[in-house]
């Protein structure tokens, strides 16, 4: 569900979609977590939760106050924007005055860097859950999986990373159908 919410093209659910995908996951790591009698498969991806959702949560207040910080420095009221005569009297040549914008750039900027380093932690956590998961279950996929993950959210700085992260779901989705189901002797040992 993550790797189907992730494509934008779906649709408006497609947010849903990947989020209902990310829980799942989550439910995944800690039943596994509880299987294998090992907390950091599942604590590890909580924390990678946690972060990629402060990053974002971060990120999105920040544009939020820059957009609205950029639009009261251009004089522009927000009553202005209900009424199209008021809208037209706005100077739209304040868009050109360098001086005024570059601080909501900079803004910008910087959250954006801090969005990346929230993503790349994030990743950090997940390929440590995931390479336990490797040793756990002895499907290198996992590890496959947190290696293309970690390189995809270092490469987020060119955008071609969230490419880079789609396949690393992929990778991850094939990982968890490549689990073989323990035989009878290893669930009596593990009950025990």
């Amino acid at each position: 569900m993550i790797v189907i919410g992730s494509i934008p093209f779906i649709g408006s659910y497609a947010g849903i979609v990947g989020f209902i995908g990310l829980i799942l996951l989550l439910i995944s790591m800690k039943e596994l977590s509880t299987f294998y009698g090992e907390k950091g498969i599942f604590n590890n991806a909580l924390y990678g939760v946690i972060l990629a959702v402060i990053g974002v949560v971060v990120f999105a207040v920040i544009m939020v106050t820059a957009a609205f910080g950029l639009i009261t420095s251009l004089g522009i009221e927000f009553e202005q924007w209900s009424d199209f005569a008021k809208l037209g009297t706005v100077n739209w040549q304040n868009f050109a005055n360098l001086n005024l914008i570059w601080p909501f750039i900079t803004i910008i900027l910087m959250d954006l860097v801090v969005l990346f380093v929230f993503i790349v932690v994030s990743a950090i956590f997940f390929r440590r859950s995931f390479n336990i998961l490797k040793e756990k279950t002895g499907v290198d996929m996992f590890g496959t999986a947190g290696l293309v993950l970690l390189i995809g959210a270092v490469m987020t700085i060119i955008l071609i990373g969230l490419l880079v992260i789609w396949v690393s779901m992929i990778l991850l989705t094939i990982a968890f159908f490549s689990i073989k189901p323990p035989s009878t002797s290893q669930t009596v040992q593990q009950s025990i």
